[in-house]
């Protein structure tokens, strides 16, 4: 089976006013009908109130990014299907759910992981 990222940017959700709690309730269920399926792994949004750090071999830190991940935020879920379809399917109910199209990335097949 392949392991999937399903992700958004932050503010590319539009909630109509009014319908936050919503929302909520309806991007919750998506994650509870995941995990009634067995295919959810893990899942989370990026805290951007906590910026990122570069960590080098040695243990050293330094503030900052790579360039090409300077904006990496939003929400991200990572599943476990046996198909692509598979896969759509649950981003297509995370997208109606959190009212934004959404990303999909396969990750690449590693048996260690």
């Amino acid at each position: 089976m392949t392991k999937y990222m399903i992700s958004f940017p932050s503010g590319e959700m539009e909630i109509p006013e009014g319908e936050f709690d919503t929302v909520v309730e309806e991007s919750h269920q998506v994650i509870r009908d995941m995990k009634a399926a067995g295919v959810y792994v893990f899942g989370g949004g990026v805290d951007e109130s906590v910026p990122p750090v570069l960590v080098d071999a040695q243990g050293g830190v330094e503030e900052g990014t790579y360039p090409q991940t300077s904006r990496l935020e939003g929400g991200y879920t990572i599943i476990e299907v046996p198909s692509r379809d598979e896969a759509v399917r649950w981003a297509s109910k995370v997208a109606a759910a959190c009212r934004c199209r959404q990303e999909l990335r396969a990750f690449g097949y590693d048996p260690e992981s």
